[in-house]
């Protein structure tokens, strides 16, 4: 796959008004796959590093996220000498990420394929079943011990914390995670980690949107992000609509046919000069 293609299936998962490019380096790094450049706007892919195009798109991918995040910043401030650090890797990057992946897998640039691997299917089922969800359910009943062991702790005139402390030995900020699962009901099938995120949204109406969130696969960081955009009232970055997109991509264009008339004029002049 050449550098024009990697790039039209990148603008094709999300346009961009600003200018970039696609390099493969034609080596292998032990350090990293690739990365990006936000003074100049180039995406370098070690290409020697991928064993067939899905790798290498998913790292495009990774790589083209910092350019839509840079190119945020730069609307956003106003100023184009802001500096974007590429290293940084924030919960609104993976967040991004994520969101531009499903995008890729839906036009089919992209496929993550591992229900075609019948041992990593059926290993999947047994972690998800047997671990995952056996083990939201058992931190439920956990939950429900505490619960009961406070009750006693109060009828007993025993302080719970020292109860917490010094016979259970458990983090007081774990028992409290603990008991927020079991105070409200929230399905298993989602893991005992994701379940604390969903125990802690307080409107039960929007409690049910995040576990449902889960539920239909988004990871834990998307989730996240989901709830920080939505707390704040804002629109989840990169929620847009076929207007804005078209909008986008008329105007990446123009520069890009305006850039092309000066140097078909340089070249023409070149030429009457020669």
């Amino acid at each position: 796959m050449d550098n024009e293609k990697i790039k039209q299936i990148l603008l094709d998962i999300a346009p961009t008004e600003m200018e970039f490019s696609v390099i493969q380096t034609g080596k292998e790094s032990k350090r990293v796959n690739g990365f990006y450049m936000p003074d100049t706007h180039e995406l370098f892919l070690h290409n020697k590093n991928f064993n067939n195009d899905n790798q290498l798109i998913y790292t495009a991918v990774h790589e083209y996220t910092h350019h839509i995040i840079a190119e945020e910043l730069f609307k956003t401030t106003g100023n184009p000498n802001t500096t974007y650090n590429a290293k940084v890797h924030s919960q609104a990057f993976w967040a991004r990420f994520n969101q531009l992946l499903s995008i890729a897998e839906e036009k089919g640039y992209y496929k993550l394929e591992w229900e075609q691997n019948e041992e990593l299917k059926t290993l999947t089922e047994t972690i998800k079943k047997d671990y995952l969800e056996t083990n939201g359910r058992l931190m439920q009943e956990f939950g429900k011990l505490l619960m009961k062991a406070h009750e006693l702790c109060n009828a007993a005139n025993i302080r719970y914390e020292d109860y917490i402390d010094r016979v259970l030995c458990l983090p007081r900020s774990t028992a409290k995670d603990i008991t927020k699962v079991a105070a409200v009901p929230v399905n298993p099938a989602i893991g005992y980690e994701n379940m604390k995120i969903v125990a802690s949204v307080r409107k039960k109406d929007d409690r049910a949107e995040v576990e449902q969130e889960f539920l239909e696969g988004k990871g834990p960081v998307s989730v996240r992000e989901m709830m920080r955009q939505k707390a704040m009232g804002c629109k989840p970055a990169g929620e847009e609509d076929k207007k804005e997109k078209l909008e986008k991509e008329r105007s990446r264009l123009e520069k890009t046919i305006a850039q092309l008339s000066k140097r078909l004029e340089f070249v023409e002049e070149s030429l009457a000069n020669m």
